[in-house]
């Protein structure tokens, strides 16, 4: 693809070529990514809607036509939103007030850049790209604290506090468990660690990572905020938490950040134990006719996977009540965490001495 563009853009200098090809790139993944965002708003709460015996959004619809009933609703709550003022408190950083939703958004689009929907198909194929993860997913807990501290009121400066604690604490049993996929792997780059895995549903990380998968996405659903780990929101005790003084545009940044980072970790739990674009069959089967292409790697796996995450997300909020602070604490430090640090010695075992089924053949070959 990146050739072909190059073809199309001969007639301009290189570095501008180069640049506008970037740009380009950048557009192909934010544009769809900001319509799933929108969109997965409209999704929860049809999906929690019929989980409890209810209809969801079905009012708001395009051109009158019935049968799209709802579909207009994200587009209703954006004018909304933006129909609505801006209020600083007083006594509330300004600067800092109006810079908190954007610190808290950006790391959420960016991280995008080093994820890998395809064999081909990345915006920058970074070596390093693991750790370019986790660098910008511990940035997007600064929103949060700044915007806290900005508002000048003590129910969001309680709950950007909680979050900093919350956050922190999972944040290290995430880092651990990627640890244990960089040690299956043996390499940082999201690729190889999709092609260390090739085979079938049985060669994927989550089968002889399983208990890092597990912690890698639960911890991933606090680290959003998400119920049942949200306390940072906890609308019954502290009035909404940190974004309680915004409103208008201001709160739907943040409302965009929460979605935006559910559906980046939604993609790397499927990059990182899901085997990402690969499918799940065996390689024979991508050769039938007709249905060949649907049974064999492609971006649509990729998509049906993190789609199959997001479904947890929304299916999570739907069923599990809110756990206490304590609760919450007492599970990333005395569970999560030495959990990840036995797997992670068993791990490193089993690929030192090249033990099979799994890391016997593919990490020498990922490694070389």
């Amino acid at each position: 693809m990146t050739e072909f563009l190059y073809n199309l853009l001969s007639f301009l200098p290189t570095p501008l070529a180069t640049v506008l090809i970037v740009l380009l790139k950048i557009l192909l993944i934010l544009l769809p990514l900001m319509v799933s965002v929108a969109y997965l708003t409209l999704l929860e709460r049809k999906v929690i809607g019929y989980m409890q015996v209810r209809m969801g959004p079905n009012r708001v619809t395009f051109f009158g036509i019935k049968f799209l009933g709802g579909l207009g609703q994200p587009i209703a709550d954006a004018f909304k939103l933006l129909m609505k003022e801006i209020v600083i408190p007083n006594g509330a950083d300004k600067v800092l007030f109006l810079l908190a939703p954007i610190v808290a958004l950006a790391p959420a689009l960016a991280a995008w850049a080093v994820v890998p929907f395809g064999s081909e198909i990345v915006l920058t194929n970074i070596n390093a790209g693991l750790l370019y993860i986790l660098a910008l997913t511990s940035l997007g807990v600064y929103g949060i604290i700044i915007a806290g501290w900005a508002s000048n009121s003590k129910y969001a400066f309680l709950g950007a506090m909680r979050s900093a604690a919350q956050i922190v604490s999972y944040e290290i049993a995430m880092g651990f468990a990627l640890v244990g996929v960089l040690v299956a792997a043996g390499s940082l780059n999201l690729g190889e660690i999709v092609e260390a895995q090739r085979g079938n549903v049985l060669t994927w990380f989550w089968l002889p990572l399983f208990p890092l998968f597990l912690i890698y996405f639960i911890s991933g659903v606090a680290e959003t905020n998400r119920a049942p780990f949200d306390v940072t929101e906890g609308e019954s005790e502290i009035v909404a938490g940190f974004h309680v003084e915004y409103a208008g545009m201001g709160f739907a940044l943040f409302f965009l950040a929460e979605y935006a980072n559910i559906i980046l970790i939604s993609g790397l739990t499927a990059v990182m134990f899901l085997g990402g674009w690969m499918s799940p069959w065996p390689a024979f089967m991508a050769a039938w006719p007709v249905v060949g292409t649907f049974f064999g790697d492609g971006i649509h796996w990729f998509v049906f996977k993190l789609s199959l995450f997001v479904f947890l997300f929304l299916w999570f909020r739907a069923t599990f009540p809110r756990y206490r602070y304590d609760q919450i604490m007492r599970l990333g430090w005395k569970v999560f965490l030495p959990i990840t640090i036995v797997w992670i010695v068993l791990i490193s075992t089993l690929v030192v001495y090249k033990i099979p089924p799994w890391f016997d053949t593919a990490t020498t070959e990922v490694t070389s």
